[in-house]
C-alpha cells in the first residue's frame, strides 16, 4: 500500500488510450505504477469511446488519434505522454503536461535541450523556441539532455557526452533554426557533429530519401475496390459502431455489400438513420447527412479513411489532411498525396514546367526547375503552402518565409501530411451557424473535426437545392478575403416563374445592350486578369507592361490555377523548357551576359527588353545564373561576379559583338567566329583563357572542395558576391562573427591523406582555414580572434587579400596564399 508522501496522484482520475505504441501490457503497467501511488487510472480500449470524460483529470495518451481528443481539448484536460507519469514521479511533484503533449503543433515536446559554446543571442533564440514549441532546457549535461547545441565537437559539454558515452544529440545551431522557421521538426542526422552533412556535402550531392509514415497509403481519393486484408479476423476498431454509408458515394451494390459484410464482420451495425450513426462515410462536404453529423458529434470520412481503418484495424482520426488515399505501392507517396490535394483544393498539376504555370512546389531548393521558375517569375514554395491553404480553406500568401524555406540537406517530403484540418474553418465554411441543424439530445456538440474529401463534385452530381435548406459553400479556397458563396436563383425570376404581375419584363432593346455589355466585358477580361498578374510583380507594372511575345511574360489563359510538383528525382522529369510560343525556335543557347555597353546606364531598359526578346526569338536564351549558361559574353575580361562564376561552370566564352551581330543579321550565327580575345588582360593576370576554360572542365567547378574561407563583414566588393564565387568553386564561405563551425575532417581531408609530401603545397589547405579580409584597421581588429579560434581547433589561421580568391577562380588552377597574405605590419604601415 502507498505511503502518505507517495501519494503523487492522489485525487487524481487518468484514463489510458491504448493504441498501437501504447499496447494493452504497458497500459496495465502503467495502471498499476498509478495504483501504487494514489491515482485512479481506467484503460481504454483502441476504438472505443472514453466514457464521461468530464470525470478525468488527466488522459495518457502516444498520439491525438482518438475520438475524444477534440472534445477532451474543449473541456481543458490535459492529454500527456505516459513519459509525463515517470518524470512526475522522478521529480516527486506533477510536471507542466505541456512539455509531455502529443499534439503534433509542439513539435519539440521530446527535446531536453542544454547549449555549448555559442554566441549568447543564439542561446536565447533557440532556448525560447525549444520551450514555446513544448521543449525543455537544461543548464547541465545530464542523462535526460537529449539535444546538445554545439559548433564543435571538441567544446567542455561534447567532451563531457563523450566521456560518459550519452545519447545526447550534438547538433548544429543550424537544425533548431531550420525546424523553427519550418514548424516542423526535421531529421537532425545532416546537423550532427562531428561531421555534419550540410558543411560537407556539395550541392549536387542527392539528398537522401527517407520513409513518411504519415502518408502510407496515397494514391485515391477514391477507391474503386476493397484494400486487401491480410488479417480476416474480427475488427474491433468497427465493434458495437453504427456506420452509415452515404448515397453520394456512388459505389456499386457488389462493392457496397461487400462494405457492408466486412463491417458486419467487424462487429458494426449498418444504418441509414443519420441520427443514430457513429461514423458517417460520404465523399463531399455538403447534404444534410454531412451537416448533421458534423455537429451531432459524428466522425466523418471518406472511403479512404474507412479503408484505412479496416487495413489497421487502430482508430485514427479523420481530421488529418493527408487521409485522401489509401494505397501500398511504391510509388513516391508524398507526391502523389501532393497531387490529390492540388485536385482536392481546385488547381490543377502539370508535370513539367509550362507556360501556364503559377506555382512550383518541391522539397528542396537546388534544381534546374528551380533556377529555371525563379527567372520566370514563378512562385517556388514547398508544400507546407499547399497544405495551410487547403487546412484553412484560403490561399496562403507565397511570400510567407516559412513556404520558400529549403534546408539544405533535408528532403521535405519527411514531413508532409503532418497538417490538420482546423475545425473552426470547416465549422465556418461548411456548416456555419445558419445552417444549423436540431441537436440530439444523446450526444454533444464539441467534435468538428472531418475528413479531407473533393469539395467539387463532377456536373453529373450537380443537382437541386435539398428540402433541408441552402448548400454549404463549395468551390476553390479562398483568395485575397473573397468569400465564396453559395449561387442563388434571383427573387425576380422566382416571382416572374410564379405568375406575379408587379414585375415588368425589361425590353428587348435593354437587353440586347446588357448583352452587347457582357460580350465586352469578355473581351477585356484577359487584359484585366493579365494586368492583375503584372501588378503584383516585384517592382509593379513597369514601362506599361508587357507585351505577348515577351519570353517572361506571365499568362492568365485558364480559369484553374495550374501548379508543378517537382519530383524527388533529378533523372525522372526533365525541365521542360518551352514557356515561349510554339512558333518560337528551341533553345539552342544560354546566354550570361556581362558588360554590354548598349544596355549599361538609364534609360536603356526599353532597348535590353526588345533585344532579349529578339535574341529568344532566334534561340538564344537570356540567363542571369552562371550556373546555366552554356556561353558567356563580355567585352573584355572582367572581373565581375558573372564572369568569374562563369569560368568556373566551364562555359564557353565570346566577345559582345556577338549579340550584335546576331541581333543584326536576325539568325543564330556561330559563336566561333567571335572569340573573345584580350591580351592587356590576359598578361595582367597572368592567365590564358583557353587554358582556363581547359582547367575548368578538369575541375568540374569543385576546385575549392574542402575548403572553409571565411570572410570579414563590410568587406569592400559585399560578402554575397565572394560567398557565390566560392559556391561556384565547390568550398563554403562564411561570416567570420567570432566563431568557427568547423569539423576536424572532411571530405578533402581524407581524400588528402593519400598524396605525397611532394604535393603538400597544393593540399595544405586541409591544415588551414583562410580569412578574406583588407589591411584595414576596422578588419584587423577581428584578426587576434580569428587566429585563436582557428588555433583552438588545431588549424592553422591564413588571412589574405580578395585577390588571392579572385586570382585562383580566375585562373581555375590552386595558388599558395603566401604571397597575398596579411600582416599587422601592414596595417601599421597604412596607418602612418
Amino acid at each position: 500500500m502507498a505511503t502518505e508522501e507517495s501519494r503523487l496522484f492522489d485525487q487524481c482520475c487518468l484514463g489510458i488510450i491504448c493504441s498501437t505504441d501504447l499496447t494493452r501490457e504497458y497500459a496495465e503497467q502503467l495502471a498499476t505504477t498509478l495504483e501504487e501511488n494514489g491515482g485512479e487510472p481506467l484503460i481504454v480500449q483502441p476504438g472505443a469511446e472514453v466514457p464521461d470524460i468530464g470525470k478525468f483529470s488527466h488522459l495518457i495518451s502516444t498520439t491525438v488519434d482518438f475520438e475524444a481528443y477534440d472534445t477532451t481539448c474543449d473541456a481543458l484536460i490535459p492529454v500527456v505522454k505516459p513519459k509525463w507519469v515517470t518524470t512526475s514521479l522522478s521529480k516527486q511533484k506533477l510536471v507542466n503536461p505541456r512539455q509531455y503533449s502529443p499534439d503534433p503543433r509542439l513539435f519539440m515536446n521530446d527535446v531536453v535541450v542544454t547549449c555549448g559554446d555559442i554566441p549568447g543571442g543564439d542561446k536565447d533564440a533557440i532556448i525560447g523556441g525549444v520551450i514555446a514549441k513544448g521543449g525543455l532546457y537544461s543548464p547541465r549535461v545530464s542523462q535526460l539532455v537529449t539535444h546538445l547545441v554545439d559548433l564543435t565537437a571538441d567544446s567542455d559539454k561534447a567532451r563531457t557526452v563523450k566521456a560518459k558515452n550519452m545519447k545526447t544529440k550534438i547538433v548544429l545551431p543550424h537544425w533548431f533554426d531550420d525546424c523553427l522557421k519550418l514548424g516542423r521538426r526535421i531529421d537532425e542526422g545532416p546537423y550532427m557533429l562531428p561531421d555534419p552533412e550540410i558543411l560537407r556535402a556539395g550541392l549536387e550531392t542527392p539528398i537522401r530519401q527517407a520513409e513518411n509514415k504519415d502518408l502510407v497509403g496515397a494514391s485515391t481519393t477514391d477507391p474503386d475496390k476493397l484494400p486487401t486484408l491480410h488479417n480476416t479476423g474480427q475488427r474491433s476498431v468497427f465493434q458495437g459502431k453504427s456506420i452509415m454509408l452515404s448515397q453520394d458515394l456512388g459505389i456499386g451494390s457488389h462493392l457496397q455489400q461487400s462494405l457492408e459484410s466486412v463491417l458486419e464482420d467487424g462487429g458494426a451495425k449498418m444504418t441509414s438513420n443519420i441520427d443514430s450513426a457513429d461514423m458517417l462515410i460520404c465523399r463531399y462536404r455538403e447534404g444534410f447527412a454531412y451537416r448533421t453529423a458534423s455537429r451531432l458529434n459524428i466522425d466523418v470520412g471518406n472511403l479512404a479513411w474507412l479503408y484505412r481503418l479496416m487495413t489497421f484495424n487502430t482508430y485514427t482520426s479523420p481530421s488529418g489532411v493527408c487521409y485522401t488515399t489509401l494505397s501500398l505501392e511504391r510509388e513516391s507517396l508524398a507526391r502523389i498525396y501532393l497531387e490529390n490535394l492540388i485536385a482536392a483544393a481546385g488547381a490543377e498539376c502539370t508535370k513539367t514546367l509550362k507556360q501556364e504555370n503559377t506555382h512550383l512546389i518541391t522539397a528542396h531548393g537546388n534544381s534546374e526547375k528551380c533556377t529555371a521558375a525563379k527567372e520566370w517569375g514563378l512562385e517556388v514554395v514547398n508544400h507546407l503552402w499547399l497544405e495551410d491553404s487547403y487546412a484553412r480553406w484560403k490561399l496562403q500568401p507565397a511570400s510567407d518565409p516559412r513556404y520558400s524555406h529549403f534546408p539544405l540537406r533535408t528532403n521535405l517530403g519527411e514531413v508532409a501530411g503532418q497538417t490538420r484540418l482546423d475545425r473552426n474553418v470547416l465549422e465556418q465554411v461548411f456548416f456555419s451557424s445558419e445552417k444549423a441543424v436540431t441537436q440530439s439530445p444523446r450526444r454533444s456538440p464539441q467534435k468538428k473535426d472531418q475528413v479531407v474529401i473533393p469539395v467539387q463534385p463532377p456536373p453529373e452530381k450537380k443537382r437541386k437545392i435539398e428540402e433541408d435548406g441552402p448548400k454549404a459553400s463549395r468551390g476553390t479556397p479562398q483568395t485575397n478575403g473573397k468569400t465564396s458563396r453559395p449561387i442563388e436563383t434571383p427573387a425576380r425570376t422566382r416571382i416572374m416563374s410564379e405568375g406575379k404581375e408587379n414585375e415588368t419584363p425589361s425590353s428587348t432593346s435593354s437587353r440586347k445592350s446588357k448583352d452587347a455589355a457582357t460580350a465586352k466585358l469578355h473581351e477585356y477580361a484577359p487584359d484585366l486578369a493579365l494586368y492583375e498578374k503584372e501588378r503584383k510583380r516585384v517592382g509593379g507594372v513597369i514601362y506599361g507592361g508587357r507585351r505577348k511575345s515577351d519570353e517572361d511574360r506571365v499568362q492568365e489563359k485558364k480559369k484553374r490555377v495550374e501548379v508543378e510538383i517537382e519530383d524527388d528525382s533529378d533523372d525522372e522529369q526533365a525541365v521542360d523548357v518551352k514557356r515561349q510560343k510554339r512558333t518560337r525556335p528551341p533553345i539552342a543557347m544560354r546566354l550570361l551576359i556581362t558588360g554590354y555597353q548598349k544596355w549599361v546606364g538609364k534609360g536603356n531598359e526599353k532597348k535590353e527588353d526588345a533585344d532579349k526578346r529578339a535574341l529568344r526569338d532566334i534561340g538564344i536564351m537570356v540567363v542571369q545564373d552562371a550556373k546555366r549558361c552554356t556561353h558567356l559574353a563580355a567585352p573584355s575580361i572582367l572581373r565581375t561576379t558573372k564572369f568569374v562564376n562563369a569560368l568556373a561552370f566551364g562555359a564557353i566564352i565570346v566577345n559582345t559583338e556577338f549579340i550584335t551581330a546576331c541581333l543584326k543579321a536576325n539568325e543564330l550565327l556561330n559563336p566561333s567566329d567571335f572569340p573573345l580575345e584580350d591580351k592587356v588582360s590576359e598578361e595582367k593576370y597572368s592567365i590564358k583563357l583557353d587554358v582556363v576554360t581547359a582547367n575548368a572542365k578538369r575541375n568540374k567547378h569543385k576546385m575549392l572542395q574542402g575548403y572553409r574561407i571565411f570572410c570579414v563583414e563590410d568587406i569592400r566588393g559585399g560578402f554575397d558576391a565572394f560567398k557565390s564565387i566560392v559556391e561556384a568553386n565547390g568550398g563554403q564561405c562564411m561570416l567570420f562573427r567570432g566563431r568557427l563551425a568547423l569539423t576536424n575532417s572532411s571530405r578533402r581531408e581524407e581524400s588528402d591523406d593519400e598524396e605525397t609530401d611532394g604535393e603538400d603545397e597544393q593540399h595544405s589547405a586541409r591544415h588551414e582555414v583562410f580569412l578574406l579580409s583588407s589591411a584595414e584597421t576596422k578588419h584587423s581588429r577581428v584578426w587576434p580572434r580569428f587566429r585563436q579560434v582557428a588555433l583552438d581547433i588545431e588549424k592553422t589561421p591564413r588571412i589574405v587579400r580578395v585577390d588571392w580568391l579572385l586570382d585562383m577562380a580566375m585562373s581555375q588552377s590552386i595558388r599558395p596564399a603566401d604571397q597575398y597574405e596579411l600582416t599587422d605590419e601592414m596595417v601599421e604601415d597604412m596607418e602612418q
